[in-house]
């Protein structure tokens, strides 16, 4: 990880910056596997906003001033898993893959969720790398799938991180 950094996102340059992420990891990640005109309606506009919208729980990765990745953290979204964390997002552009960058923001993301025990993560299926990461970090999937609309339906599906 020599050369980056990791930090909440406090900056307005750095929420443009996650915006930018945000939007060119979902083009590089999900084109193919979410419906296309789902993929050209996800702006990079729309991603900016977002992240001027949510600015709480979410650690950037910077190279110099760029930022190259983030995590979005908190608890669990819904009352079906209580006294559980959820890493809600985990993109580091492909450009930067290979570098420990998702597993350090991953590590900055447990270390804020340190009160709870038990971790999820949502990832899309046929998102083989994304799983294969997730797995080579300690989850496992606990078979809870969700049907989500992404212009067309796919599935989504949960993964647990225990601590020992």
């Amino acid at each position: 990880m020599d050369g980056y950094i990791i930090k909440p996102m406090e900056r307005e340059e750095e929420m443009n910056g996650k915006g930018y992420v945000h939007y060119k990891s979902w083009h590089e990640t999900y084109t193919g596997l979410v419906d296309a005109g789902y993929m050209e309606r996800h702006t990079l506009e729309k991603c900016v906003k977002i992240a001027h919208k949510w600015p709480d729980n979410i650690l950037v990765a910077k190279d110099g001033e760029k930022v190259v990745g983030f995590v979005g953290y908190g608890p669990y979204r819904d009352d079906t898993l209580p006294a559980h964390g959820e890493v809600f997002a985990l993109y580091v552009l492909a450009a930067y893959h290979g570098k420990r960058i998702g597993y350090e923001l991953m590590n900055a993301a447990f270390q804020a969720l340190s009160d709870y025990q038990k971790i999820a993560v949502w990832v899309l299926k046929g998102n083989d790398k994304a799983i294969r990461f997730y797995k080579r970090y300690g989850f496992h999937f606990d078979g809870v799938e969700a049907e989500i609309l992404l212009g067309t339906t796919n599935t989504e599906l949960r993964m647990i991180y225990e601590r020992s």
